[in-house]
Parts: C-alpha cells; structure tokens; sequence
C-alpha cells in the first residue's frame, strides 16, 4: 500500500529526512516511533503531499505521490490530481482541526458532498452512521466547543473515514489530550485495525502500539534506526538507541 525508497527531505539546510525505506502492506498497522523531530510527522505528511519530497520515490497503491512518470520523466501533479489523490488517504492530526462553526455532523458530511459529489441524504445517513461507529451519535448536532478532546478527535476520525480512504494516517492523535480521554480514541482505532484499515501512526503510546501494531519502527534523526514485530521491538530492541528511548519512555 505504501512503499518509501531512498526518500529525502530538507527544510533549508537542515535534513529532516535522510533517505527513509519502508513498505506498508495492505491491512497493516504500523506505528512509527521515536524522539520528537526525528522526522515522523514529517514523513507521514509527505506519504499525503502535505509536504513535497526533495529525493526519492513515494508511492501510495502503485502511484507515485504528487507526480506522475511519462518516459522516464517525472511529472508534478496539477493541484486538482493531488487533490484527487489525497481524498483516497485519511490523515487525523495532533490538533483537531474541526471547523468550529459546523456540528459535528457537518464537519463529517462537508468533504463527500463538496469531493465526492454525494446528495445531501447520502452523506447524512453516511456521517451517522459513522458517528455511531466512534461512539457519538448522542453528540451529532453538537458543536465542537461543546465537545470533549476525545470526542473532536473522534469526529475528526469519523471525517477522514467519511471519504472511504484506503489508507489513514495518524499523527500524534493522543498527545493533545488528557490522559483519560486517550483511550476512547485509541479504542476507535483498535477498532479501524480489526476491520483491516491499513493505518500509519505516529504515537508515542507504547501499549497501543504494541497490542495493535504489526511492526513498530523507530526514527531518530532523519532515519529509521530499527524496525521490526511491534511486540518483539517495543520488548526486545537490538540497538542501542532504541534501548535508551524505550527505556525512558516506558519509565513514564
């Protein structure tokens, strides 16, 4: 589903990406793990062209992302392809992002009626039954001031899957909120993953990690340092810098 060779990224002269390998196969989970500014919510944007690469190759499903090859020549995108494309990948972010004038189900209904062009009675009966599956449908005419972290950040998830993505991201969807409120969201993913959601996450919350991931991989600096059975990973890391982060976050 997602295949990562030799993929770079710079801001500046700073390498945030130094040429990342990874394939992601369809109905995997894996969770990217590692230091802050290791460069995993770096690469995750760019798995969606939030961000553009500046070496390599991503693909998503067999297409390149943000480009097309024509003759060995690659080709950017048009803003409405990359557009097109990004509505097949489901991202949730650290920070909600809910338009704050729209219910909860408005916000899940906006992208198929305005993207996929769905009726308005489509999307409806589409955005409550999604809302069901993340637990809110007492909260569907809510607005989200009026919603908990927890549930702005289930809204958000019941958004992305509104657009029936074959692939979702997630970048640090616990860390924003109060410690009570994660596991009603973690909940929603284990959920996504038996259903056989292909899923990257980024998170720093080991025990989700290791009971859902299939692999865990761990980043520092740019790199992927170790990868391997999120389990055997998370117990039993062979480098040495995985042993120091594990052992202090698991300290916590």
């Amino acid at each position: 589903m997602v295949k990562a060779i030799r993929v770079r990224k710079h801001f500046g002269l700073l390498q945030v990406l130094k040429g990342i390998n990874l394939e992601v196969a369809p109905r995997e989970v894996v969770c990217l793990i590692g230091p802050s500014g290791s460069g995993k919510s770096t690469f995750l944007r760019c798995v969606n062209h939030l961000e553009k690469i500046d070496g390599g190759r991503l693909y998503v499903d067999g297409d390149l992302v943000g480009y097309r090859q024509e003759n060995g020549k690659v080709y950017e995108l048009r803003e409405n392809e990359i557009a097109n494309k990004r509505a097949e990948i489901g991202m949730v972010f650290q920070r909600f992002n809910l338009f704050p004038h729209m219910t909860a189900l408005g916000n899940v209904i906006e992208a198929p009626i305005r993207v996929k062009g769905l009726s308005n009675r489509e999307a409806i009966s589409q955005g409550r039954e999604l809302l069901r599956r993340v637990g809110l449908e007492d909260k569907i005419d809510e607005h989200p001031a009026r919603l908990s972290g927890g549930q702005q950040q289930r809204v958000a998830i019941a958004r992305a899957l509104a657009m029936e993505p074959k692939l979702m991201l997630f970048d640090e969807v616990t860390s924003a909120l109060d410690p009570e409120l994660v596991k009603e969201v973690l909940d929603v993913m284990r959920a996504l993953a038996r259903e056989g959601m292909t899923m990257i996450v980024v998170t720093h919350e080991m025990g989700f990690a290791s009971d859902v991931g299939d692999r865990v991989v761990f980043m520092d600096d740019g790199a992927i340092v170790e990868e391997g059975p999120a389990r055997e990973l998370i117990e039993n890391p062979k480098e040495e810098r995985t042993k120091r982060f594990l052992g202090l976050v698991l300290e916590h």
